[in-house]
């Protein structure tokens, strides 16, 4: 990454100019230099509508795409944009788009990928939300998901080798079981079967796991969660790794590799290259679906972008203490945080997340649901919420909330059995989380 701290770019151009790697660098500084007309080195906010056009003919090319520039801010804005390059630079794709929120990100790429009759075959561990939307809302569209087991290679291989898969969904870190995925074998199948693999990274972050470095093609991410950090603003993100070739199937994917007509007939593939998923998220899915982030959003979000690592570094810290405390502790049937010892998802944590197992983890209780409901209503610190990713301990019983719309067998494939918490660990000092925990299992 390119970084100037100097409105007119590097004090002296016979230097040859530094290349920044480092992830923390990147998360505060990519994306966003300096103001060249101001000089202010924050983030401008700009919440204006509607961007004047040098001329009429200025206009027409913007609109035909026949020039990049702001048009509206439904399509495009400032410091949306400016977000958008800096989740695209930290999570290793070519360009990003940014949403009102992480389910309108999931319905953009849906809406990019897949025609009527089409199918999405998705991992059976996903956030309950994910699995409602992709069980009964797309049906609405026409479009129709399978879910599997992803750890059963061989179940996934037969799914994709169905008619009209146009593509596999799955969750890096998995929401709320604790269940890390082997993100590059089931790329290694998604490219067997000219697909692309969508991963959701929200509760890993790309600090822990960058999927693309991996195979992924598409990832999505909720940046209300630990992107933004701070349970103050909502917003999604969709990261292209511009690596898939939409036109090596003829008529597979029609969005991107043929004539779209509201353009005059430009093929995104042919006319933006590797960057045509992009476009025409932009173009047709935030033109037409309209779920625009907001720029105080953007803003927002960024800001707690900066402190992403400190940030994730102590999340994980406090969750490995707290998850060991109740491991040992004799109201508890079971953890799952998938760095414990003796944890079967250690060695994929190891290879995919750096050795951490983020900042989520389940528990269940051996008093059973009622006692689990008694527990979060009881605790002090940890709030009984329904978010991810907050400065602030969160807790909650999926079964009955998050989760609740999901068959009973749906519950317990993706980690929320009807005794199960679902604990995110926040920032707080974990000796006053054990406490609040210890008071508030005592008088479940």
């Amino acid at each position: 990454m390119s970084i100037s701290s100097h409105r007119g770019g590097a004090i002296d151009a016979k230097l040859p100019e530094i290349k920044f790697t480092g992830f923390a660098t990147r998360a505060i500084h990519a994306g966003a230099p300096p103001d060249p007309v101001t000089g202010a080195r924050t983030p401008n906010i700009v919440p204006s509508t509607a961007f004047a056009f040098e001329d009429s003919a200025h206009g027409a090319r913007l609109f035909a795409l026949q020039e990049p520039g702001m048009i509206y801010s439904r399509l495009t804005n400032p410091t949306i944009s400016q977000l958008q390059a800096r989740v695209a630079d930290l999570e290793g794709g070519i360009a990003a788009v940014c949403t009102s929120c992480g389910h309108s990100a999931q319905m953009m790429i849906f809406y990019a990928l897949c025609s009527a009759g089409d199918k999405i075959i998705a991992s059976n561990k996903l956030y309950g939300g994910t699995v409602t939307q992709l069980s009964r809302t797309i049906k609405k569209f026409g479009w129709d998901c399978d879910f599997v087991d992803t750890e059963d290679l061989g179940a996934v291989e037969k799914a994709l080798a169905q008619d009209k898969v146009k593509c596999l969904y799955i969750e890096s870190l998995c929401n709320p079981g604790g269940v890390v995925t082997d993100i590059a074998s089931l790329a290694a199948l998604a490219n067997k079967f000219d697909v692309p693999l969508v991963v959701d990274n929200t509760l890993a972050t790309p600090y822990l796991c960058r999927p693309i470095e991996h195979g992924a093609h598409i990832v999505v991410h909720s940046l209300t969660k630990y992107m933004g950090g701070h349970g103050n603003a909502m917003g999604g993100a969709i990261v292209d790794a511009g690596k898939m070739d939409w036109a090596k199937v003829p008529g597979k994917f029609p969005s991107m590799a043929s004539d779209e007509p509201a353009y005059h007939g430009l093929n995104f593939a042919k006319a933006t290259g590797a960057a045509a998923f992009t476009y025409f998220c932009i173009a047709v899915g935030l033109r037409d679906l309209g779920p625009n982030m907001s720029p105080m959003s953007a803003w927002t979000i960024m800001m707690g972008i900066e402190t992403l690592p400190l940030r994730m570094d102590k999340h994980c810290s406090n969750s490995v203490v707290v998850a060991e405390w109740l491991s040992k502790h004799k109201e508890v049937e079971w953890v799952s945080y998938p760095v414990l010892a003796g944890n079967k998802y250690k060695p994929l944590a190891d290879k995919f997340l750096g050795g951490k197992g983020g900042a989520v983890l389940t528990f269940g209780l051996k008093k059973g649901p009622a006692a689990c409901s008694k527990v979060a209503d009881t605790c002090q610190l940890f709030s009984n919420l329904a978010n991810l990713g907050d400065t602030r301990s969160l807790i909650i019983h999926p079964a009955s909330t998050t989760h609740s719309q999901l068959t009973d067998a749906q519950k317990i494939a993706a980690g929320a059995e009807p005794n199960a918490l679902r604990l995110c660990v926040g920032l707080e000092d974990p000796a006053d989380l054990i406490a609040d925990l210890e008071r508030a299992i005592a008088a479940a």
